[in-house]
């Protein structure tokens, strides 16, 4: 946490060193939470590059107290919240947006060609768009319940019920009951 401090400090400062540091330490954790959420390579690709780019050019206006790693997931969902909500302005529908399977290998090293992880991210897709958002962010982002609410301006109750929902439905989901 100290190294991100030190980051925010430099990036306002306006070194693309700091910036280059951000993107090259944040990058594979934000396409796996990207990936997580949509499902889908190259829009995670696209809305990963897009949070950056919009980082980069917020420069000296830019002030943080918080996690860095959390504002920057913050950014990634929200660009996702907005292509979805985009996309259904025009009609297609959730389930026609995102890609049931995928080749993407995702940066950490864990690999998703494997049946079992086809079925999940099949699975995942089935989810309403809240209980997938909670999931993703709390396993893939590693974001605590709290966090989760923040981001999503939600009770922490609300959070854990629609986490717990959605544990169960994708139980439901991967043993064939639904």
């Amino acid at each position: 946490m100290i190294e991100d401090e030190l980051l925010k400090l430099r990036f306002k400062a306006g070194r693309i060193d700091a910036l280059q540091r951000i993107y090259e330490k944040y990058r594979d954790y934000l396409l796996t939470l990207a990936m997580a959420m949509v499902n889908d390579a190259a829009t995670a690709e696209d809305v990963v590059h897009d949070a950056f780019v919009a980082f980069a050019q917020s420069g000296a206006r830019f002030r943080l107290r918080g996690s860095l790693r959390a504002y920057l997931a913050t950014c990634v969902v929200n660009r996702i919240r907005d292509r979805m909500r985009a996309r259904r302005r025009q009609g297609q529908a959730l389930d026609e947006e995102m890609t049931l399977e995928s080749d993407f290998d995702p940066p950490d090293g864990r690999i998703l060609s494997d049946e079992r992880s086809r079925l999940v991210g099949r699975a995942l897709a089935r989810l309403p768009e809240e209980q997938r958002e909670t999931i993703a962010l709390h396993l893939n982002g590693q974001l605590k319940f709290r966090e989760i609410a923040r981001l999503q301006n939600i009770p922490l109750t609300t959070v854990r019920g629609r986490y717990r929902h959605g544990i169960e439905k994708l139980r439901s989901i991967l043993n064939g009951r639904l």
